[in-house]
């Protein structure tokens, strides 16, 4: 049986090539069902671990309470210094609190070539707040000076939008403001505005700030932390671990970048298994004759369906890789941007990671499997004196 099962397959596998067109449709539309699920999955993985990784679980964002998004937020300069004066707050060099009271606004930015404009984040921020965030750095220019109409603008929203380069003017609130330095920090904090806060409430009209950030400790007193908040009887305000606020704001947008990829695989593959399905079929009829002989001869009709089988499987291990390849060249390290949690931009790279290829190419076995099935099936029950006189 083994030898049977050998030689008709490899006899199979040879007539590939006499079948080149029949197979080329089956391993183009695999490869084509590979690579879009692998590059919807890739941006899902990449928006996820640009969020998750922003921030440090030894800081805690103060908001008000109720607030689900720093936009919606409005915490007055009284509650900013008692939340900054609590048990547990790491101080600075002089004994000063380390804390940054921020004021969050969205700004509207044209994307390069394009006339529509899209939300960015603004962020005013206090002194504290470049050494809150340690990953921090200046790669163009300089930092803005305070009390001036200066901005710095991060790595992403440089790349991404008109005007957001080192020298560039942006018309924010009816008036020029100046990018004097472009940033990186390795995570969404690229996708943002940034400039002095009191600058920012004096042109956008504010008198408080829409969250406070407080450097812990360490990231052990933050419970202790959030117990002194509660029992301060002043505040009505809410707190999360820095990492936990920025990582919660992925779930809606993962959630249906997620669906969309299953519901685009599932639709290609099925167009994809109707591809197999046609091609098989015609190989199959193609060797009435030869498989009416190989039967008569005396080989069984289960060497018959391994054989069959094993071309559908390996045209489909052939798709799958030209996808998974295709999918990495293509996609892995390409910049986008989309609406995050708080309805501005968030500029995040694709992420083509090694299970996201080892799934795709699982999902196009499964194709080729079920494509291969139904004809391996038929080709074994052919009748050898049906197909002989069909032949």
């Amino acid at each position: 049986m083994l030898k049977q099962i050998l030689e008709i397959t490899w006899m199979n596998l040879l007539g590939i090539r006499e079948r080149l067109g029949l197979a080329a449709v089956v391993i183009v539309g695999l490869a084509g069902v590979v690579g879009v699920f692998t590059a919807l999955l890739a941006m899902s993985r990449g928006f996820e671990a640009t969020l998750a990784a922003t921030g440090s679980d030894a800081n805690a964002i103060v908001l008000r309470s109720g607030s689900n998004a720093e936009l919606n937020s409005v915490l007055t300069v009284d509650a900013l210094g008692l939340v900054e004066q609590l048990p547990g707050v790491r101080r600075a060099g002089d004994g000063s609190p380390l804390a940054s009271g921020e004021i969050v606004v969205i700004s509207e930015l044209p994307r390069r070539g394009e006339r529509l404009g899209a939300n960015v984040t603004l962020r005013g921020v206090g002194g504290d707040a470049f050494e809150l965030r340690p990953n921090f750095r200046i790669v163009e220019g300089r930092r803005f000076e305070p009390g001036l109409q200066e901005l710095i603008v991060g790595r992403g929203v440089s790349r991404q939008f008109e005007g957001a380069t080192l020298g560039g003017t942006l018309r924010l609130r009816g008036q020029d403001w100046t990018v004097v330095g472009v940033f990186e920090t390795g995570d969404s904090f690229e996708s943002e505005i940034w400039t002095d806060v009191r600058t920012a409430q004096t042109a956008w009209g504010r008198n408080a700030f829409s969250i406070a950030l407080v450097g812990l400790e360490d990231a052990g007193a933050f419970e202790a932390y959030k117990a002194a908040l509660a029992a301060d009887p002043r505040l009505n305000v809410d707190v999360e671990r820095e990492r936990a606020f920025y990582s919660g704001q992925t779930g809606g947008v993962t959630r249906n970048i997620g669906f969309l990829a299953s519901v685009v695989a599932v639709i290609m593959g099925l167009g994809a298994i109707f591809a197999a399905l046609n091609t098989m079929y015609a190989a199959v009829s193609a060797r009435t004759r030869e498989i009416a002989t190989l039967r008569a001869l005396g080989f069984r009709g289960l060497p018959v369906v391994v054989s069959v089988l094993v071309e559908s499987m390996a045209l489909a291990v052939l798709g799958g890789l030209l996808g998974a390849v295709l999918a990495y060249l293509l996609f892995n390290g390409m910049t986008v941007s989309t609406l995050g949690g708080g309805f501005t931009q968030v500029v995040f790279a694709f992420k083509v990671t090694p299970d996201l290829l080892v799934r795709g190419i699982v999902i196009s076995l499964v194709i080729g499997f079920v494509g291969g099935l139904l004809p391996a099936i038929r080709a074994a029950r052919l009748p050898v004196t049906t197909a002989l006189r069909a032949a």
